[in-house]
């Protein structure tokens, strides 16, 4: 059996049986371990959309209710968690919710930050294309602070400023309650993954169906694998081609009238190269360094409370 690094099952909090798939996700501990026995060590959960707060103000605030206590039942099982190494990630923008209930997630994420066993993504305020233009926001900030130049912005580093950028990309999504479309779910994450569409309801769903899924994933494996590796080499080579072009430029506003030889350019080119990975890595240490603080001081918040 090939060992996956994530799997993708996608579902809402919204709409029919909304409680139940609350209360489904929520004890999903038990099915991240099955997950574990099949070589799955981190799972994401779609649990509500951006979206969804264009429904009734009646209903948006009983889904946040019912938020409040499932996080809070979470912290009641940090044991539980510590025990199985059960790390808890949210992704998406917390400022779209109610305070205590930032609070409330920050303490769970803080709590089960060191946990590293197997990985629980709760996408909560959250679609696609509004990570993908805070992504771009990231970038320009970085840009604004100095820690990058706007010739570092490239393909790669936009996947490094998601949410999702502590997490390898997926190697299958899980589309479950018939329905054939994404809904604005980890767009940009699965263009090469394995999507999988099942008739299932999510509260319904078994470890049989995850079989399913996982063997439609074996027979799809080597043409997913051979398509992710030549977008890998294309990424590289554009890369490449990138510094090259910032190199030359380099070079003529230096220029002195005299062409530099071979080894000099691939010399210039090098240094380059080595200077914008640093740059790159000093800007997503910030980065991450910007985030885990709003988790830290939103926890200590919650402690104070």
């Amino acid at each position: 059996m090939y060992k996956f690094k994530k799997i993708d099952p996608y579902d809402w909090f919204c709409g029919p049986g909304s409680h139940i798939s609350i209360d489904k996700l929520f004890s999903n501990i038990l099915t991240l371990r099955l997950c574990l026995n099949l070589g799955i060590h981190e799972v994401t959960v779609y649990a509500f959309s951006i979206e969804n707060f264009k429904r009734s103000k009646e209903e948006v605030d009983g889904l946040m209710e019912l938020a409040r206590q499932k996080f809070s039942r979470l912290l009641t099982e940090q044991e539980n968690l510590e025990k199985h190494g059960v790390c808890i990630r949210v992704l998406g923008d917390l400022t779209l919710l109610p305070t205590d209930l930032q609070q409330l997630i920050a303490k769970a994420v803080v709590a089960t930050k060191a946990h590293n066993k197997c990985f629980l993504n709760v996408c909560f305020a959250y679609t696609s294309r509004h990570e993908i233009a805070n992504a771009v926001k990231e970038m320009a900030w970085g840009v604004e602070q100095g820690l990058i130049k706007p010739s570092d912005v490239s393909e790669v580093l936009l996947s490094e400023c998601l949410y999702s950028s502590n997490s390898p990309n997926p190697d299958l999504l899980i589309r479950t309650s018939g329905e054939v479309r994404l809904s604005d779910f980890l767009l940009w994450q699965t263009s090469y993954s394995c999507l999988v569409f099942q008739s299932v309801l999510w509260p319904e769903y078994s470890f049989w169906n995850l079989c399913e899924a996982v063997l439609q994933y074996q027979l799809s494996y080597r043409s997913l694998q051979k398509a992710g590796d030549l977008h890998r080499e294309g990424q590289a080579l554009q890369q490449m081609e990138a510094d090259r072009t910032c190199v030359a430029e380099l070079l003529q506003h230096r220029g002195n009238g005299k062409p530099m030889d071979a080894q000099s350019r691939q010399k210039e080119l090098l240094n380059y190269t080595a200077s914008r990975e640093e740059r790159v890595h000093c800007f997503l240490n910030a980065l991450q360094h910007k985030r885990d603080t709003v988790f830290s001081d939103l926890s200590s918040q919650a402690v104070l409370a």
